[in-house]
């Protein structure tokens, strides 16, 4: 396997670079993209929409978008998912495929019960349900993760970030607008049969790619088992409690140790930088609606610049950030992808100046839309590389978390710098919430020898 200074620092052709979009696995990254994506709005926006037809409560609904926990709490069966053999279906599949098609079973099972429940005739139970889903989802998530980092060398990541990314976005079309016509033409319970049935499209993708073997070198496999022994001099546990704190150890205990011992004294600055890389499109995204409304644009401007137009920007910038990181390298395209992102995100603060203007509008969403997809496929193709293959799906459960905590925290106050200054200086406050992502990334490229 090449080490993360090989993958850095080779540089491909363009026309090496580009051809990254026609190896099979990055393919298929599309499909299970689309698998990913599908649940996500049908346990939220969605189900909302639903709920508010059955005439449930607003106090209600939104109680129901702590089904979204799920998605933020899933490192803590991560490790479940990394280590524990099914029955039958690792057997059959492999570790991987067998947890995947699990989930996706559980998805497709879940938005039928949905389905055939309702929620007038049975709130708790359909809410039971809803949870459920986004148990699969969330773990269906942590499985994917996984699959494509120990599928693909660190050098393909971004380009595998990039289809997952735009697999994900038909995905969101479909459980979104989608669902809402059918819902409007027919009835809810048919919109989410449908969307169960559509759940093929991932289950068939895991049936149809092959598993890749996981590669566990022997300095893990070796600093795994010295701290096994050391826990159990320490605890002194005997029999079916030994296996059980010797598992923990090794599946749970053993992923955080490596992080911290393989990144040394770089491991606290790596975890910034994962916590404060999207704070800038985290934090003024929350705000970006009411921004549109009050400058005066119609919701069929939003709906047609930023949902439309947009969506195909962010996904052409997805995709060149996958060429890009084949050519000028990870670390290079981190710094380049938080430098667009505050520029653009300036550009707000000059379209809060000029009210209504549709032609600017489009212009700053356009750019937005680009610089925001070049920088997540860069970013998960950084977070891609920093896993060690033996803990992949713990590893980067962590790293995903981290990713959006803080920077949903800070976005809840949001609306109180809007409140107190206006749109203009939110929009430069986002910005420079960007520049620490970028002292860190230039200090980790110059001291850290594989980062370049």
């Amino acid at each position: 396997m090449p080490t993360s200074e090989n993958v850095n620092n080779h540089k491909h052709s363009w026309r090496e670079s580009f051809a990254v979009y026609t190896r099979p696995k990055v393919i298929g990254m599309l499909f299970l993209g689309f698998s990913a994506g599908l649940p996500f709005l049908l346990v939220f926006s969605t189900l909302s929409a639903w709920l508010t037809d059955a005439n449930v409560s607003r106090t209600t609904i939104g109680f129901f978008s702590w089904v979204g926990i799920m998605y933020s709490v899933k490192v803590f069966w991560a490790p479940v998912v990394d280590r524990l053999p099914l029955p039958f279906l690792t057997k059959l599949l492999g570790q991987r495929r067998g947890w995947l098609l699990l989930a996706q079973s559980g998805i497709a099972a879940g938005l039928l019960l949905l389905a055939y429940t309702t929620p007038q005739n049975n709130l708790q139970l359909f809410a039971l349900f809803a949870l459920f889903v986004a148990f699969s989802s969330a773990t269906q998530d942590v499985v994917i993760d996984a699959y494509r980092i120990e599928s693909e060398d660190n050098e393909y990541q971004a380009a595998m970030a990039a289809a997952y990314v735009l697999g994900y976005r038909f995905a969101t079309l479909a459980a979104g607008a989608g669902a809402l016509y059918i819902a409007e033409f027919i009835n809810w319970q048919v919109a989410y049969i449908s969307m169960a049935a559509l759940t093929g499209v991932g289950i068939v993708t895991t049936l149809v790619l092959r598993e890749h073997a996981r590669q566990l070198d022997a300095d893990t496999l070796a600093r795994e088992e010295l701290l096994i022994s050391q826990v159990e001099e320490i605890s002194h546990v005997k029999g079916v409690m030994q296996k059980i704190t010797d598992w923990f150890v090794a599946a749970v205990i053993s992923p955080f140790v490596e992080f911290f011992k393989s990144k040394g004294k770089y491991a606290l600055l790596i975890l910034l930088l994962i916590s404060t890389y999207r704070i800038t499109d985290i934090t003024m995204a929350v705000m970006a609606n009411p921004f549109y409304l009050d400058l005066g644009f119609t919701k069929t401007n939003i709906a047609d610049v930023t949902k439309i137009f947009g969506f195909f920007l962010t996904i052409t910038g997805a995709a060149l950030g996958g060429v890009l990181v084949m050519h000028f390298g990870t670390m290079r395209m981190m710094l380049v992808g938080g430098v667009l992102v505050i520029i653009t995100n300036m550009l707000f603060a000059l379209l809060s100046t000029m009210g209504a203007n549709i032609i600017m509008l489009a212009a700053v969403i356009g750019a937005d839309s680009l610089a925001g997809g070049i920088s997540i496929s860069v970013f998960i193709a950084y977070l891609s590389g920093l896993t060690n293959r033996a803990y992949t799906a713990t590893q980067y459960a962590l790293f995903s978390s981290l990713m959006t905590l803080f920077p949903k925290i800070i976005a809840g106050f949001s609306g109180v710098v809007v409140d107190a200054y206006g749109y203009f200086v939110f929009y430069i406050y986002t910005s420079l919430l960007g520049v620490p992502a970028l002292i860190l990334v230039v200090y980790l490229m110059r001291h850290q020898p594989y980062n370049k």
